[in-house]
């Protein structure tokens, strides 16, 4: 006690502040994501009447022959659709940094297309190009759609990206003195590509694997689309919890796909470790070298991959303005009349969707940053860093289905029986959110933490540790030094972040699904309601309305950064 009076009595304004920050991160972070969390592992070893009964949920969803087969189902969408998109985007990215391709920049932007629309969105195209009435289809080119086919090429294309921007970081960090050295010793190609540059990427590669294998594994919204009686995990959540209110099973469901995210994350931290620590500080940028043939494969496979991006959002876009595909192809824009479908709350989810986006963005953004500064730029509180370090980093291996799953369970009661203690209840202060668009804010801001934090961590390592020693040299509060020197320094970061948190915000499915409610509808939740109704061509209008937005939010983004390091070239070059 003694101790603690005198570490009080030794504490500052500073202290105080810094200590208000810093826990305040903490116990957001355990509120929202532990403790919905061990609400879930809970529920799973309870019954419907809440009852503990040990691992009998896990046995009878075991002894079920149907959900078993989803597993399998889950794995083999999985594998199939990690091997195609990581294989695409490995070739893509390699051409793009390795090869002399024209309009690089566009190329790469047009690939990166699919992570600013809905996963449906990528499935309800498919419908239009391989449906029972599709382009192809009418054409002659029969595909069984419905089911694997349709899930795999979706989640494909979805994972594609995704991969793409891994990689092309990996692609980044190679030594020319190698290359140099191979072609002085008369090295083939593809003696260098197999000894040199995969063994230079493969951790990158290894890390994209396991990206695409957890993004593929938890998706709900192409599954939804084009699965048809193609069972998987993440729609099992969704008819056990939402179809016949059976929480108990949803939260076993929850827990096993939560085994291979996990892992996923494990491999994910150790490779992105071993690829930081591969770049030397001697190493040499890759310079490319023209060679016309490969030159022009190069640009020839880009070409194909950006076309069949354009493919399926141009007809993604003409399905949304004609009345009736493919019956009446008249134009109209009456599909995007959103007061008019979903039984007029189309507009209302809309704007709804817009609104936590944007609250999201801005608190996620404030939350994310001011945990990371107190990490990376406090000294004090060591213990109390480390837990909020660890915290800021465990929503990466969370799936979002099992976000959503965990706070519908959390939010949903209104009091809580406390285990071994018979009779004593605990009330749950947070019940009152449920049902709000609050707990969505909630929901993303947790399922989106992971990636900003790293993000503002990545942008505070940076920055000279001598701001922070001369500040305390001159007396000057840690909060001003901030103010003035960290945060404008930090400001293409904080608008990056800003940017992750809404463009996710706005088109994520596998973790609102199970928190919209009628009196909080939502864009994303009711484009799978409208589709799974008939209503396709106002289901695609929302989706590209929703495309709309979150390109034109990374088109100001990129202006603006654009602008920034102008403006900071025209600083040095005066300096």
């Amino acid at each position: 006690m003694k101790k603690i009076k005198q570490k009080i009595m030794h504490c500052t304004k500073e202290d105080v502040i810094r200590a208000i920050a810093i826990y305040a991160v903490v116990v957001f972070l355990f509120v929202f994501l532990v403790c919905p969390l061990c609400t879930l592992f809970v529920k799973a070893f309870q019954n419907k009447e809440g009852a503990f009964v040990g691992f009998a949920q896990f046995i009878k969803y075991f002894q079920s022959k149907s959900l078993i087969q989803s597993i399998s189902h889950t794995f083999f969408i999985a594998i199939m659709s990690t091997i195609i998109s990581v294989t695409l985007a490995f070739f893509f990215s390699y051409a793009l940094s390795r090869k002399n391709v024209p309009c690089k920049r566009l190329f790469q932007y047009i690939g990166m297309i699919p992570i600013f629309a809905p996963t449906m969105l990528l499935g309800i195209a498919l419908i239009y190009l391989f449906g029972n009435k599709g382009i192809f289809t009418a054409l002659g080119l029969q595909v069984a759609l419905y089911g694997k086919v349709g899930i795999i090429i979706a989640e494909s294309i979805y994972c594609f990206p995704v991969a793409t921007t891994i990689l092309m970081v990996a692609f980044s960090a190679a030594d020319n003195r190698l290359y140099e050295a191979a072609e002085t010793m008369g090295t083939s190609t593809l003696r260098k590509m197999m000894t040199i540059t995969i063994p230079n990427v493969k951790y990158g590669l290894i890390s994209a694997l396991f990206v695409a294998f957890t993004y593929s594994f938890t998706d709900f919204g192409a599954p939804s689309v084009v699965g048809g009686n193609y069972n998987v995990l993440a729609t099992d959540v969704y008819k056990q919890v939402v179809g016949q209110q059976n929480f108990n099973m949803g939260a076993v469901v929850g827990i096993i796909l939560l085994f291979p995210a996990v892992l996923s994350f494990v491999v994910d931290r150790i490779t992105n470790q071993k690829q930081s620590a591969a770049i030397n500080s001697k190493s040499v940028p890759y310079q490319i070298k023209p060679d016309k043939k490969s030159d022009a494969l190069a640009t020839a496979f880009c070409i194909c991959i950006t076309l069949v991006m354009v493919v399926f959002f141009a007809v993604a876009l003409f399905a949304s303005l004609i009345k009736l595909w493919p019956y009446n192809l008249t134009f109209t824009i009456s599909n995007y009349d959103l007061t008019k479908v979903a039984s007029g709350s189309g507009f209302t989810a809309f704007k709804n969707s817009i609104l936590i986006s944007l609250i999201t963005a801005v608190l996620g953004t404030i939350v994310t940053f001011v945990g990371a500064y107190m990490i990376e730029k406090n000294q004090k509180f060591g213990a109390s860093r480390k837990t909020a370090y660890f915290l800021s980093i465990t929503p990466l291996a969370i799936p979002g289905t099992v976000i959503g799953l965990s706070f519908i369970m959390f939010f949903n009661a209104s009091q809580f029986n406390i285990p071994f203690l018979e009779g004593y209840v605990l009330q749950n202060p947070f019940h009152g959110i449920y049902g709000t668009i609050w707990i969505i804010v909630l929901a993303n801001m947790i399922h989106f933490y992971s990636v900003p934090f790293s993000t503002a961590m990545t942008s505070l390592k940076r920055l000279d540790k001598e701001f922070e020693t001369v500040s305390e040299s001159l007396a000057v509060p840690f909060y001003r030094t901030l103010r003035k020197v960290t945060l404008p320094l930090c400001l293409p970061a904080i608008c990056e972040m800003w940017v992750y948190f809404f463009v996710n915000s706005l088109v994520t499915v596998s973790a609102v699904v199970f928190l919209a409610s009628p009196t909080a509808p939502i864009a994303s939740v009711i484009i799978v309601s409208m589709e799974g109704a008939g209503q396709t061509a106002p289901a695609v209008a929302m989706c590209m309305l929703l495309l709309f937005i979150n390109l034109l939010v990374r088109l100001l983004y990129e202006g603006i950064k654009v602008y920034w390091n102008k403006k900071k070239r025209v600083g040095v070059s005066r300096g």
